[in-house]
């Protein structure tokens, strides 16, 4: 086999589909903009569909040739062959928790009175469709415990369909709620109904969907854009038209809310967003009083504000305003003045990512360069020790009332599954609750964090995960995983996806690169609008650190990312082609010049700025992946995954990307798109898709970078941990 500049073994050469290239130019700022492939947008058309199935066709034709890829999905499905729990939380005296007893598509949603009693079924999500293709993807019980509001979503969309069950007997009220999106419930005190945030329309886009979860001609309605949420007030046994408006505001198309009920149940909260940018509104109504209006307590969109809990009118808030890294204030609800409000805890070294009001304290949760770290604080702000945790890694939970004693959360690391704990608060002891166990020998791994300069010197985190002893030779297969955007921080959790890229002596590199959230608000504004070029140079950065350090080189090294990750991916391989060996950019923004014409798109513009601004657009134009391919250019070997019910990035910016790369691709790397069917933008994803579509990039990465796969374990033994009975044992 020969290799060409960047080290890609030869492979037979690749006929792609025919892409139509249409005369279809727009005048944006002055500047003509080509956009030949602009019928690809059109998710309805017969035609994108022809082009759909036959990219499928040479893609998996590719893939099915690879040998290691029936390997890796035997691996794949007997690792992911092991019982997993989110950490339990109690309303109304019962306990609730989801649990997957390994291979199911979906996770279930169990209730218990005791935690030592044999769990009940509440929600299967198995039972909604025969494939796992429809999801649970919103819940809310309310404080009673009696009742519980479950969404649930066709093919990974964010259009949810909301129904209402009883919790002691596990039916379904007549209830049924449409049109929402980007909601959740905030039940009132009483349990007579919920508020919740949903979009104005004549139809609903889930009406269109045939019982196997496809779509008949509604696509066009799945990428509608979303405009004018409203909130409502939904009683318990009505029909949806009878709910009551609560709050609109036809003057702000831009306007999301998300409600809350104060723990005394007297305060309506609106946390009121605009698009993606963490800067929120918080508005108020006293439901003691049905004539009271609502009334503003925060009115400038200055900085972040998350209600933390309250106590007899006062609320406590964990904010960025002032404080980058966050802090924790009082305000009163008689007094909301500015100039009466109250530090309760002060802005730390560490980033304070979220606080929780449980067991008569606020329990606050930090980063400390990408790691977790607790701290306790009574609810004046005194200080009351730091939890001891296990290692290096990343903790959740922490949910409950103000007065419960115990809480639960979950620790996990790289190569750490999930554990979950539990937090007696009179006692002060953590206990393990449960623990996963998996075939997998988590000792053979480690995982370090090192430090390497961005382009202008900044000092940048990088967790590295490899086999202990690796040799520094420059061979090691390399994956840089990236995501940079939106406040999002990315800190060590355990994926099974990756197991095996570890086994075959693959090196995981995640770099916490500026967008991010990991040292505050200031971190993330180094990488938005005019300064998103900061982004790609921290990633490129990393990956010429791990080069010039001896973990690898250019043809080893591949990069991946999704959604704004993709966007991430997308516009390193463009700018450095010589630099990666390979690129899996997945459910990426690709069209920065068109983002915000589709369903949510224009909520990112906080992010990417606007192409409507001069100023913004010829920012956006300069590293926009589709509008910088360079024929003649050898591009890394790619594959573009995506899905046909992706309506939060429409799968129209991959399939134009697609289109274009394979039309200029100079050198022998393929460049493929592999489309998921009955599939969206990744949440909800049934477990038998997840584990074809992490065998197919595991083996295109096998397969171009040359790697050794003969490690990956060929017989797989699943484990069982000691765990809840399992539901035939009732």
């Amino acid at each position: 086999m020969h290799e060409n500049p960047q080290g890609f073994k030869k492979l037979p050469s690749l006929t792609y589909p025919p892409s139509r290239k249409s005369d279809q130019s727009d005048i944006l700022h002055g500047i003509p903009i080509a956009d030949p492939y602009r019928w690809l947008e059109d998710l309805d058309s017969a035609e994108t569909a022809a082009w759909v199935e036959a990219q499928n066709k040479v893609t998996f034709e590719f893939l099915e040739s690879i040998p290691a890829r029936t390997r890796l999905k035997e691996r794949l499905t007997g690792l992911w062959n092991y019982e997993r729990y989110g950490a339990p939380f109690r309303k109304g005296g019962r306990y609730f928790f989801f649990k997957n007893d390994g291979l199911q598509n979906q996770s279930v949603l169990y209730t218990l009175a005791r935690l030592e009693d044999v769990p009940r079924v509440l929600i299967d999500p198995n039972a909604f469709s025969s494939d796992g293709t429809v999801a649970l993807t919103t819940m809310g019980v309310s404080r009673d415990g009696e009742f519980l509001v479950y969404g649930t979503s066709i093919s990974g969309s964010d259009w949810e369909t909301w129904r209402i069950r009883k919790v002691a007997t596990g039916e379904d009220l007549p209830d049924t709620l449409g049109r929402i999106k980007f909601s959740s419930p905030a039940w009132a005190k009483d349990g007579s109904g919920f508020f919740y945030g949903r979009f104005d329309g004549r139809t609903d886009p889930l009406t269109d969907a045939r019982t196997d979860g496809s779509f008949n001609g509604g696509s066009s309605k799945l990428d509608e854009v979303n405009r004018f949420q409203k909130v409502y007030f939904h009683r318990l046994g009505e029909p949806q038209s009878s709910d009551a408006l609560i709050y609109e505001r036809p003057d702000q198309s831009e306007w999301g809310f998300s409600p809350d009920v104060s723990e005394d149940g007297d305060t309506l909260f609106l946390m009121v967003w605009k698009g993606t940018d963490p800067k929120n509104l918080v508005l108020w109504k006293d439901l003691r009083d049905a004539t009271a209006e609502v009334r503003e307590l925060i009115p400038e969109f200055r900085a972040k504000f998350s209600l933390v809990g309250d106590k007899h009118g006062t609320f406590w808030f964990l904010t960025d305003l002032d404080a980058p890294r966050g802090r924790l204030l009082a305000i009163d609800r008689d007094r909301p003045e500015e100039a009466a409000w109250r530090e309760l805890v002060a802005q730390a070294p560490e980033t304070l990512e979220s606080a929780h009001a449980v067991g008569g304290r606020i329990v606050a949760s930090y980063l400390r360069d990408a790691h977790g770290v607790v701290r306790m604080f009574s609810i004046e702000g005194a200080p009351m020790g730091e939890l001891e945790l296990p290692g290096l890694g990343t903790v959740s939970g922490f949910s409950g009332e103000p007065d419960d004693m115990e809480t639960f959360f979950g620790f996990t690391g790289f190569t750490i599954p999930s554990a979950i704990y539990r937090l007696d608060f009179a006692t002060g002891d953590r206990t393990l609750f449960r623990k996963a166990a998996l075939d997998f020998d988590a000792n053979a791994f480690e995982t370090s964090q090192v430090f390497y300069p961005g382009k202008d010197g900044t000092r940048i985190p990088m967790f590295l995960v490899h086999k202990r002893g690796l040799v520094r030779d420059g061979n090691s297969p390399v994956y840089l995983y990236g995501y940079g955007g939106f406040n999002i921080s990315l800190t060590p959790s355990f994926s099974v996806g990756n197991l095996p890229w570890l086994e075959m002596g693959g090196v995981l590199a995640v770099a916490n690169i500026r967008g991010g959230g990991e040292y505050g608000e200031d971190w993330h504004q180094a990488g938005i609008k005019l300064r998103k070029q900061t982004v790609f140079d921290d990633f490129i950065a990393g990956a010429e650190w791990l080069i010039r350090e001896g973990y690898t080189r250019p043809a080893r090294l591949a990069i991946g990312g999704g959604s704004n990750g993709g966007l991430l991916v997308g516009a390193c391989m463009i700018q450095r082609p010589d630099l990666f060996g390979a690129a899996l950019p997945s459910v990426g923004v690709l069209d920065m010049l068109r983002f915000h014409k589709f369903t949510i798109g224009w909520a990112w513009e906080s992010d990417y700025g606007s192409p409507e601004n001069a100023e913004e657009f010829r920012a956006l134009l300069a590293y926009s992946p589709l509008h910088n391919l360079k024929p003649g250019t050898a591009y890394p070997a790619t594959l573009i995954t995506t899905a046909d019910h992706d309506d939060r990035v429409v799968p129209g910016h991959s399939f134009k990307f697609t289109a274009a790369l394979q039309a200029v691709q100079a050198g022998p790397a393929p460049a493929l798109i592999r489309i998921e069917t009955k599939a969206g933008h990744g949440g909800g994803k049934p477990m038998a898709k997840v584990i074809e579509e992490t065998a197919d990039r595991w083996a295109f990465l096998v397969r171009v970078l040359g790697v050794d796969y003969a490690t990956i374990e060929s017989v797989s033994r699943p484990h069982r941990a000691p765990g809840f009975p399992h539901p035939s044992s009732e």
